[in-house]
């Protein structure tokens, strides 16, 4: 588990390691897109469809946003079409070109595959929102499982998730590493002793580099990839 201290000081064996979870937006894909369908592309939507300014429509979603964080509810692609009485999915479509995968990512999957590691999609993602980014990214078939915090019920916040996780995949704690964006999220998985647990400090590529305090961080997966 990452302490104190131990950012930036990767030194990994790969032998020592077995099971590879890996967190989605932010972390495999460039969380650029997100970004800008959620601040930019649904507030402009939103202020046509409700003839208000873009500039209030922004203050409206970023509110109604930050009122669910840390639920469910905040990754729920059709909480939010009820919420907004929009089409989500067919306004994430509208952007979907932005949906990329970061520098290193695919290399780095490549690489562990061909280490016969096993190897788990790991999000609070909904799965309407998993398929477009499968579809666009061509990722898919490096995972042997994609999971989602909506098929527990619950976010990886949560230390339920990882008991469920555990049930589901047979977790040998003490060989996997797991990999995310979000303090929060890293936090539940060391308190679940995960035994290797990374942050990345750079999620989308419009953003600067943000180290996460209390873990090693890595700014993408070139730093990681085994050779």
């Amino acid at each position: 588990m990452g302490q104190l201290g131990e950012e930036n000081n990767i030194d990994l064996d790969w032998n020592q390691i077995d099971t590879i979870l890996l967190d989605l937006d932010g972390t495999i894909l460039d969380l650029n897109f997100d970004l800008e369908f959620w601040l930019e592309y649904v507030p402009k939507i939103y202020s046509k469809k409700n003839n208000i300014s873009y500039e209030r429509a922004k203050e409206i979603i970023i509110s109604k946003i930050n009122s669910q964080e840390g639920k469910l509810t905040w990754y729920c692609l059709d909480y939010w079409e009820k919420e907004l009485e929009l089409d989500i999915m067919k306004l994430k479509t509208d952007i979907s070109h932005l949906i990329q995968v970061h520098d290193h990512a695919l290399t780095f999957l490549q690489r562990v595959k061909e280490k016969n590691k096993r190897i788990y999609l790991v999000t609070n993602a909904h799965r309407k929102g998993i398929k477009l980014k499968m579809k666009m990214s061509k990722i898919e078939g490096f995972f042997d499982q994609i999971i989602s915090s909506h098929d527990f019920g619950v976010p990886k916040q949560k230390q339920k998730f990882w008991k469920e996780l555990d049930k589901q995949i047979d977790l040998n704690k003490e060989r996997t590493i797991f990999f995310d964006d979000s303090l929060d999220v890293l936090e539940a998985a060391a308190k679940f002793n995960i035994r290797d647990v990374i942050a990345i400090n750079k999620p989308s590529t419009k953003i600067a580099k943000k180290n996460i305090p209390g873990y090693r961080n890595i700014e993408n997966f070139y730093e990681v990839t085994p050779q």
